[in-house]
Order: structure tokens, then sequence, then C-alpha cells
């Protein structure tokens, strides 16, 4: 995946070190939301070009929002929808691609991005799992970049002779992630100056942690889909909230981390007798 960043840049250039052009193939999406959209798209030709691999271009422009009256944007028509929406096409494209080829999905995220998706999710996500960040590989993604910092790629792509494109929309304050980037991790970084590399240590204590306490609910829940509420009443409060949240994801398929703020009205509703049920994220829980 090539947005014509310096990331992607750094990382298209070093898997044709690694596995030569003939095995790759490369996606750009041209979203048709800024100005200079086609110039990133011609930027990417060249550089495929230059390099001897095949690329893919989409261009999928986002339907106009209809305003309310007055002139006002709609509802919720914020910068992170537009984001949302830019990233789900770039994924449906690229595991088209992938299918047909039977191949892996590279992205370009580095350290900085681990960093600033973390506090991201800290601010804006409750629970454990919101604080693991991204996983170097899961399915066919894979984020082989994940160790190095935006200043290696920049450093990089300078060492090579490899230009990239600056995308403006990056440092907009109306995105929330560019709010993380120029404001707070600055801010932590002058608090400490390993701020930064604390952050991705703990995530990775996290998902090491994390590996652990899933063994302890897969135990709980090792006779089926279910615990009996006896059960779930002596357990510790914390396995009880991993079990519960458990048992949720699975009925919804779906993350619900606010499951487990729910084991003590599950355990009054049980105590009570009789038939009852509980909602949980939108939808029905028995």
């Amino acid at each position: 995946m090539v947005s014509g960043g310096r990331d992607s840049v750094c990382l298209l250039d070093v898997t044709v070190a690694l596995c030569g052009p003939q095995h790759l193939s490369a996606l750009h999406v041209n979203y048709g939301l800024r100005e200079q959209a086609d110039g990133d798209e011609r930027h990417c030709i060249a550089l495929c070009d230059r390099l001897g691999v095949e690329l893919q271009v989409v261009r999928e422009h986002r339907p106009p929002q209809a305003p309310r009256e007055g002139g006002a944007a709609p509802a919720g028509d914020s910068g992170g929808n537009v984001q949302a929406w830019a990233r789900e096409v770039r994924y449906r494209a690229a595991a088209g691609m992938a299918e047909a080829r039977d191949a892996l999905i590279a992205t370009g995220h580095t350290a900085s991005d681990q960093v600033e998706t973390i506090l991201y999710r800290l601010a804006a996500s409750p629970g454990r799992r919101a604080l693991q960040g991204m996983v170097a590989s899961e399915g066919r993604l894979i984020r082989p970049l994940l160790g190095l910092t935006r200043a290696q790629t920049t450093a990089y792509c300078e060492a090579r002779g490899l230009q990239w494109r600056e995308d403006e929309s990056n440092d907009s304050e109306r995105y929330a992630r560019a709010r993380v980037r120029n404001g707070l991790v600055p801010a932590l970084r002058a608090v400490h100056p390993a701020a930064e590399a604390n952050v991705l240590r703990t995530a990775r204590l996290l998902r090491e942690e994390t590996e652990l306490l899933d063994g302890l609910v897969a135990e709980e829940l090792a006779e089926g889909q279910g615990i009996a509420l006896s059960r779930l009443q002596a357990l510790p409060a914390a396995l009880g909230r991993l079990v519960v949240v458990r048992l949720a994801e699975d009925a919804t398929g779906s993350y619900v981390p606010q499951a487990g703020d729910r084991v003590q009205e599950i355990l009054a509703l049980g105590n009570r007798g009789g038939r009852a049920e509980l909602h949980v994220a939108g939808r029905r829980a028995p």
C-alpha cells in the first residue's frame, strides 16, 4: 500500500530489495480529497516505474454530504468520518488484490504511528486491549516497519535519494491523530525524553500479559459458550470482567470492552431468579 509518503516509499524500496520487483504489486488510492491528490498519484506511478513494480491505482471519491438546513454540515460529518471512509476504501481494495494473488498486504506503519495510536486509544477507548497497539502481523496484513521511527524512514529515503510527498492534512488540527502527534507527543517528550520508548515498551508488556490472561479466560469457558453464575461470582473480579467481555464479543462479533462493567448487574439479575436480559453494546444478551 503506497500513499507516496516517506514511510510507504521506504517500505516499497526495502521490499523491492528483499523480494525483487517481480514478486510485488503496489496499490495507490486516489481519494480526490486534496488538491495534491493527482500529484500524489503521478508520484507513485513514477516511483513504481523506476523500481519496476506493478502498480494498481484506485480512484474512489467520497459522495458529497447533503447540507442540512442553513448550510451546516450533516451531524457526524467530521474529519474522523472522512478518515474512516478512506481507511475502509483502501483496505477493501488491498484485500481484493491480496486475495486474487494469494498475497500479503504490507503497510508502512512505524513505531511513531504506534505511539500515536496507543495515546489516541488511551483517550478514546476503555480497556486494556486499547493500549496494546497494532500488531506486526494479523491475517494477511503485515506491518514490517513497526520497529522503525518516522525519523528513521526519513533518513533512509534521504540516503537512498528517494523523494516523497507530504500530506498537509497530517498536520491539520481537524484530525485527532494530528493533535496527538503535534501536541500530546511533544508534551510527553518534554516530561521525559524516553516517553515514546516507554509507551512502546508498555504496549509490548501488555500484549505478553494478555496472552496469559486470554489463556485463563479460555480455561473458564472450556466447557462451552457460557459460564454458571455461581462460578462467575466466585471468580476474582478482574477475571470475571474478562470472561464477560469474551462472551459479549463472541456473541456480537465486535469489540465490547464496556461489557466488563456489567458483571454485578448480571449477578444481580441471576439472584432475582426467573428470566432476565441485559442490553450490551446495542444488542440483547440473554
